[in-house]
């Protein structure tokens, strides 16, 4: 049996003809798609979990490291070396797609090194301060 339904997306209407299936010969035709469609999806989480993994740390006695967390360009350093930071301190603002992403310190501690200055084009996981 066909069956006629109207479906609303994005502000437009489409008519779409549908076969209605009687029980015994739906589950065949589900159980296909339901073990095809969770690989796809959970493919994607799982690559997306490292990137968004802890600060590396840095070589014994030097700190540590505060990557960038994606790629983007410098808008704004708000810290300076020898500054006592807290931890959630905004150190600095990256730009990407016309927004701003703060980057905070992951630790406690004093700024030892500044990797970068204003303007400068940063890749994910590029070290941008550390942090003693």
């Amino acid at each position: 049996m066909k069956k006629t339904i109207r479906i609303s997306f994005e502000g437009k209407s489409y008519d779409v003809e549908v076969e209605v299936l009687d029980s015994s010969s739906a589950a065949p035709a589900v159980a296909p798609i339901a073990a095809s469609a969770p690989a796809p999806v959970a493919a994607a989480p799982v690559a997306a979990t490292p990137v968004a993994a802890a600060p590396a740390a840095a070589p014994a006695g030097e700190g540590t490291a505060v990557p960038s967390p994606m790629m983007g360009l410098v808008f704004k350093i708000r810290v300076a070396v020898g500054d006592v930071v807290a931890v959630n301190q905004e150190l600095v603002v990256l730009e990407a797609m016309k927004m701003e992403t703060p980057v905070s310190a992951p630790v406690a501690g004093t700024v030892t090194a500044i990797h970068i200055k204003e303007q400068d084009s940063v890749s994910e996981g590029q070290v941008l301060v550390t942090i003693a």
